[in-house]
């Protein structure tokens, strides 16, 4: 998919003259396709959904309360270099993520800290397949996937959160979100959607003002600091979502999606111990 196909979809949708605008709203991701495999065929240090983690000797398994937590998935970063169009990433290297085994971390309040992690490690010349802690649920475990990668422009849910001079009228809106409920199409949209970077599936509200306040300590509506903060928003950039995956045995909610999400100055320090998670579902 590339500019010329999102061209084509304003002028269906009747957005012709908000064609003006694609540069600024469309946004290049990677999108993750799984497909179920035995462990057993997987080479150790392969990007996988599920399954056991390869881990650098001596990594200490993340918890939370007490609990191993869920393995979610593992990237290695040399299968994204030519599909990362914005070099965002890290050039080698492995990211591993995890997420609470329990599922009862949504992202919601400044003591969710700590119910998910994600690792980095450059290194990767001791990785060893690890079996999960014999106190990991099996409910918490899943199936092992492998991994193909794509790229895909995205759009955001809302516009004008992406456009500092937002002069859309009220059929625009309206016609841009019918464009969104089949983009790119119809048969897609009823598919799973795993994706690093770009845009956000969101089922809710959009997640980075959430992000921002909420790691800033914010809880409350009427906090002063709200109106200070909110405009540090968009320094917030998908890293990963995860969605609902049968392949994986992986289910959010009721058929939701978890989100990690990163301040674009960290993403550029690889510091990825500062994502922020956030769990949304219909």
């Amino acid at each position: 998919m590339d500019k010329t196909t999102v061209q084509a979809a304003f002028v269906a949708a009747g957005l012709s003259q908000r064609i003006k605008d694609i540069n600024a709203l469309a946004r290049p991701s990677i999108r993750l396709f799984t497909t179920p495999l035995e462990e057993s065929s997987l080479q150790v240090g392969i990007s996988k959904l599920g399954g056991l983690p390869d881990l650098p000797a001596g990594t200490v398994w993340p918890e939370w309360h007490g609990l191993p937590q869920s393995f979610i998935a593992q990237v290695h970063l040399d299968d994204l270099y030519s599909y990362d169009v914005e070099r965002l990433l890290p050039r080698h290297g492995m990211l591993w993520f995890f997420y609470d085994a329990q599922q009862q971390t949504f992202g919601e309040n400044p003591a969710d800290a700590g119910g998910w992690r994600v690792l980095f490690r450059e290194d990767l010349t001791t990785l060893q397949r690890t079996q999960a802690p014999a106190r990991l649920p099996a409910k918490s475990r899943f199936r092992a996937c492998s991994i193909r990668f794509a790229n895909e422009l995205t759009l955001p849910q809302q516009p004008e959160l992406e456009l500092p001079s937002f002069d859309w009228n009220d059929e625009e809106v309206r016609r841009y979100e019918t464009l969104l409920s089949t983009f790119p199409d119809p048969a897609d949209r009823a598919t799973i959607h795993h994706r690093m970077l770009g845009h956000a599936d969101t089922l809710q509200e959009d997640m980075r003002l959430q992000c921002q306040l909420i790691t800033h300590g914010v809880t409350s509506p009427n906090d002063p600091r709200i109106g200070e903060l909110s405009k540090g928003a968009s320094d917030w950039q998908l890293l990963l979502q995860v969605d609902s995956d049968d392949h994986a045995g992986m289910r959010w909610a009721n058929a939701g999606m978890v989100y990690y999400w990163i301040k674009w100055a960290d993403l550029q320090a690889h510091r990825f111990d500062e994502t922020w998670l956030v769990l949304q579902s219909e």
